[in-house]
C-alpha cells in the first residue's frame, strides 16, 4: 500500500494526521459513543455524516451494542479498539500509533493487533507504528525502519513480504519467513545481553 500524504508546512496540530497513544485515554465519565465523538466536537466538525460515520464504525468493528457502556465496563482491548474509533472518526490520512497495544497482556495484544490490523487495512489507512516488539513490528508491517541508539538515524530498512492471500498479523506468525525477518531484525539491532 502506497501513500503519498501532501503536506504543507505549518505550525499546529494537521488534521491529516491521527495519533493514537499507549493508554486509551477514554474519558470515564463519557460513554463510549460520546468517547469516540470528542475528536469531531473539539474539531467542530461534528455532523449528521460524521455520526453516521462513526456509528457505521462502531456497527462495523462490533462495538455498537457496548456505545452506552462506559470505559470501566470494557476490556482493554475493547478499550484500544474504542480508541481507534475515535482516532478514525476525524478520517485521518496517516495514523501515528505510539507503542498503542504495550499496556495490554500477551494474549490480548495479540487479538487486538489482528484487530487493529484488519480496520487499518479495511480503511485504507497508512500507519507508522512506533514499538520495541520485534514480533509485532514484523507481523504488522509492510517496511520496518529500523533507528540507531540515540540520537537516532535511520540504520536499515527492511521490507516485509509474506505473499500470504489472506495476511493477518497472527498468520504472519505462523509463516516461515517470520523467523527469517526475526533472526536478521535481532542481528540489525546488535542487542547485547
Amino acid at each position: 500500500m502506497k501513500y503519498i500524504l501532501k503536506v504543507n508546512i505549518a505550525y499546529g496540530i494537521s488534521p491529516q494526521i491521527g495519533y493514537m497513544l499507549q493508554k486509551d485515554s477514554l474519558l470515564e465519565w463519557r460513554n463510549i459513543y460520546s468517547n469516540v465523538m470528542l475528536g469531531l466536537e473539539i474539531r467542530h466538525i461534528k455532523t449528521k455524516e460524521s455520526e453516521a460515520y462513526v456509528t457505521n464504525l462502531l456497527k462495523k468493528y462490533g462495538l455498537y451494542e457496548f456505545k452506552d457502556k462506559y470505559p470501566s465496563e470494557l476490556s482493554g482491548g475493547m478499550r484500544q479498539r474504542v480508541s481507534l474509533i475515535r482516532t478514525l472518526a476525524i478520517k485521518p490520512k496517516v495514523l501515528l500509533l505510539d507503542e498503542a497495544f504495550s499496556a495490554l497482556d500477551y494474549q490480548t495484544r495479540m487479538m487486538v493487533t489482528n484487530d487493529i490490523y484488519k480496520i487499518l487495512r479495511e480503511e485504507k489507512i497508512t500507519a507508522l507504528i512506533v514499538t520495541h516488539d520485534i514480533s509485532e513490528s514484523i507481523s504488522m508491517s509492510d517496511k520496518v525502519i529500523v533507528l540507531t541508539k540515540r540520537p537516532a538515524k535511520v540504520k536499515q530498512i527492511h521490507l516485509i513480504d509474506f505473499e500470504l492471500p489472506n495476511r493477518t498479523p497472527i498468520n504472519c506468525r505462523k509463516s516461515p519467513k517470520f523467523s527469517e525477518y526475526f533472526d536478521c531484525l535481532w542481528k540489525e539491532l546488535d542487542v547485547h545481553a
